[in-house]
């Protein structure tokens, strides 16, 4: 969408409505002020959740070619801690689709609204070209919720797919799409385009679901697009896996987790990552505890034996995080426990 990453740089105060040069009006950051949950204390933030701030070489290179090509990154809209560790090695995860999104959940800081059906029609060519230019060996390509297209956008998605895998053939690609209203027939449009990983985000466990994401979206939605995503995978050659993640430290205890991985697992999901939710703005979910790094390490044991493929498991782990790593099976290169 021309103009919009230089749009973004303007300064809107969060929780604010706004209207993009092309007349969408949006909610900066997802989250009114009006709707904010109601203040509680914070615990103060560990030691293990400070990273570098992300700046200067390789950082800049890839900046600059998402600018130029117009393109919004999910590393970028959900204010991912992990940004200058990833841009600064070359990669990124390339957001499809816009930067508005339909959707307002209470964790997530991308704007909200409705674009109406719009959609860049020259956004598969712009982003098969910065893969190229980036020289990426593997991409994640996520989007916003677009409940405004009657498809959710999976044609525009697999348009993108096999945009790049034409002009990027070794290069890998894992989708890491929103839940197209549980529309089977998106699911396998998306799976079907050439990617190599299916990924969709249960994000939390069941109880706090209603909290946590927009009300359109559900627990067994999002486990029925996995389990459809399986199912689509089985007709085609090749192997792909499906991926999902949750966010810790909302609430939830041991029990939950271990049965949101069951649940998984029963949906045919082989790679899992669990990360610590960070609030991204005073207006969004509060963070209840933060989970130690023993903790992550006990889970990723735990979801190993119930077997899945990989756990990628760690306080500052996103669902893209080292994602071209994920099947090194040694949790991409972190710790496996606290001192290691």
């Amino acid at each position: 969408m021309p103009g919009m990453s230089n749009f973004k740089s303007i300064q809107i105060e969060t929780g604010t409505k706004y209207r993009t040069p092309d007349g969408i009006v949006a909610v900066r950051n997802g989250i009114k002020r009006s709707n904010a949950v109601v203040e509680t204390a914070q615990p103060p933030k560990p030691d293990w959740l400070r990273v570098r701030l992300a700046a200067g070489g390789r950082y800049t290179e890839v900046q600059r070619t998402v600018r130029e090509h117009w393109l919004a990154t999910v590393c970028e809209e959900s204010m991912c801690p992990n940004i200058g560790e990833c841009w600064g090695n070359g990669t990124a995860t390339i957001m499809l689709m816009g930067g508005i999104c339909t959707r307002a959940c209470h964790f997530c800081a991308v704007d909200t609204g409705n674009p109406h059906g719009r959609l860049d029609a020259e956004e598969p060519a712009n982003a098969a070209r910065s893969v190229a230019l980036m020289g990426l060996k593997y991409v994640v390509l996520t989007s916003v919720d677009r409940d405004d297209l009657p498809d959710g956008g999976a044609a525009h998605y697999a348009a993108c797919i096999r945009a790049i895998k034409v002009q990027n053939p070794a290069t890998a690609v894992e989708a890491l799409t929103p839940d197209f209203a549980g529309d089977k027939s998106a699911v396998a449009t998306v799976v079907s385009a050439g990617l190599e990983v299916f990924a969709h985000n249960l994000e939390t466990v069941r109880r706090l679901t209603p909290t946590v994401r927009d009300a359109r979206a559900s627990y067994d939605q999002s486990l029925a697009v996995l389990s459809d995503a399986r199912e689509v995978s089985a007709t085609l050659p090749g192997r792909i896996l499906t991926k999902s993640s949750l966010m810790l430290g909302l609430g939830e205890t041991t029990e939950e987790v271990a049965q949101a991985m069951d649940d998984l697992r029963a949906s045919g999901v082989s790679v899992l990552t669990l990360g610590q939710y960070l609030r991204p703005t005073a207006n969004h979910l509060p963070v209840i505890r933060y989970v130690h790094p023993d903790e992550f390490s006990a889970y990723r044991t735990l979801g190993l034996q119930k077997g899945f493929i990989e756990v990628v498991s760690g306080p500052l782990v996103r669902s893209s995080y080292r994602a071209e790593r994920a099947l090194e099976g040694n949790n991409v290169g972190l710790p496996t426990d606290r001192g290691r």
